[in-house]
């Protein structure tokens, strides 16, 4: 059966998730980055494995198609980054944002970036890049959004916003 799809781009967004914790949410993003062809980067300690044998319990069957990339630390993201996507940009992704994802304008190449589904992006970073720091914006009165939920949310506006999304076709 044909499914609806698009073409990939050139210069993919790359998600990045921060310290990690819940196994589901992750593997759920891991689904999304493959299915829209971008990099997963996962900085610092995770709070599950990754290994083949953690994968293939848990069921991922795509882990595979996924482009992982693990960091040790943020700055070790940033380097790989910087050489992966010359140019791209960074968009901070926390609850605690003044400025909505609405109006961030990414472009192809840019990294996503999101914090623990416990506590956010640390302070320290939220400080460091202010100006590139987005929200989601809810209508209730829920403190956030589920980690995979934002990222699917963001990543598919980004796509659409950059046009990525323009030229559909079955296949």
């Amino acid at each position: 059966m044909q499914r609806l799809r698009a073409r990939p781009i050139p210069r993919p967004f790359h998600v990045v998730l921060v310290e990690p914790e819940i196994p589901p949410n992750t593997g759920n993003i891991a689904r999304l980055c493959a299915a829209t062809c971008s990099p997963l980067h996962l900085v610092g300690k995770l709070g599950f494995s990754i290994d083949a044998h953690a994968v293939r319990r848990a069921g991922v069957d795509y882990w595979h198609l996924v482009d992982v990339r693990t960091h040790g630390t943020f700055d070790g993201f940033l380097e790989a980054f910087a050489a992966a996507s010359p140019g791209g940009a960074l968009l901070l992704h926390s609850a605690i944002a003044a400025r909505s994802y609405l109006a961030a304008a990414p472009a192809a190449g840019d990294a996503l970036v999101f914090g623990r589904e416990s506590v956010g992006l640390p302070p320290e970073l939220l400080e460091r890049y202010k100006d590139r720091v987005v929200g989601i914006p809810t209508l209730g009165a829920v403190r956030s959004l589920n980690l995979a939920n934002a990222v699917s949310i963001a990543l598919y506006e980004a796509l659409r916003s950059s046009g990525a999304l323009d030229d559909t076709f079955l296949g």
